[in-house]
């Protein structure tokens, strides 16, 4: 039985300055963590890129209880050529449309949303509504698929994560009741990566991810990285394993037991973003 808990979205971004003011002034979260690497991440958790590059993990709240997002940055590279395989991201917030009005920042409303695209391109749709300050303001993270009855079967069935809905164009997915859903979109016509695709993340208990690995391998699905430690300077150890879903998408189970002494809420964080925005050589702030 897997039973997960939904982590974090990743997006990499081209310019950390323009994603700070974007992210901290307009969606008004907060930075959790900072982290800076010398040399490309054993799991290409930045991507197929072996450089040095950073981490920021920014949301509504601590990572033990928040989904968040994680922005890599690779230092030179200055854009990522956008595909159709990220849907968007969905926020509850009576805030965000007035953060968003004073500061001039583009919107558009759509039915019963408005949506705003972060700098580099990725879509949030806000429903301009208060949100219970006990629950977290992140409700859905929506993935585009092209066969929506393939998909739900793996990540239904493979993953074991609950289906709330399904329609003959979406499905909605959770591992956790009244917590973060993943929305699956069918799309018409092939599904394009490109260079921006992102991944997304799930905590699962250290001795859950080898029977994952079990699953996906009795399944002839595909695993991208297998299991495998990695090191953050000066800070816990982590374990994953990396999957991909039919589609592509990449999916990292992470042990809980190490994510969670990684994941602490570091203080230091927010300065420290704008110290290595400002001294970065590669970018006009």
């Amino acid at each position: 039985m897997i039973s997960a808990r939904a982590l974090h979205y990743v997006f990499k971004i081209g310019n950390r300055a323009k994603n700070a003011h974007f992210f901290r002034e307009i969606l008004g979260m907060q930075v959790l963590r900072h982290e800076e690497f010398t040399q490309g991440c054993d799991a290409a958790c930045n991507g197929p890129y072996d450089n040095r590059w950073s981490k920021t993990m920014i949301g509504y709240g601590p990572e033990s209880t928040h989904f968040v997002i994680e922005l890599t940055y690779n230092y030179g590279v200055k854009e990522y050529t956008l595909g159709n395989d990220f849907g968007g991201i969905t926020i509850k917030s009576s805030d965000v449309v007035d953060r968003a009005t004073k500061s001039n920042y583009p919107m558009v409303k759509e039915n019963d949303h408005f949506v705003l695209v972060s700098p580099d391109g990725y879509k949030f749709f806000v429903i301009n509504e208060k949100q219970d300050s006990t629950q977290d303001p992140v409700k859905k993270a929506t993935l585009n698929v092209t066969d929506l009855d393939r998909s739900v079967k793996y990540w239904h069935e493979t993953l074991e994560m609950k289906q709330l809905a399904k329609s003959d164009n979406s499905a909605q997915l959770t591992y956790k009741e009244n917590g973060f859903v993943l929305q699956l979109n069918k799309i018409n016509g092939p599904l394009d990566r490109a260079k921006a695709y992102g991944r997304i993340a799930f905590a699962v208990p250290f001795d859950v991810q080898p029977k994952i690995d079990e699953v996906i391998k009795a399944s002839n699905g595909t695993i991208l990285t297998p299991l495998i430690s990695l090191d953050t300077p000066g800070k816990a150890t982590v374990r994953v394993i990396i999957l991909a879903d039919p589609d592509g998408h990449e999916i990292c189970f992470v042990d809980e037991e190490g994510f969670t002494q990684l994941s602490e809420v570091d203080p230091e964080s927010n300065g420290q973003l704008d110290k290595y925005i400002k001294k970065d050589p590669f970018q006009e702030q």
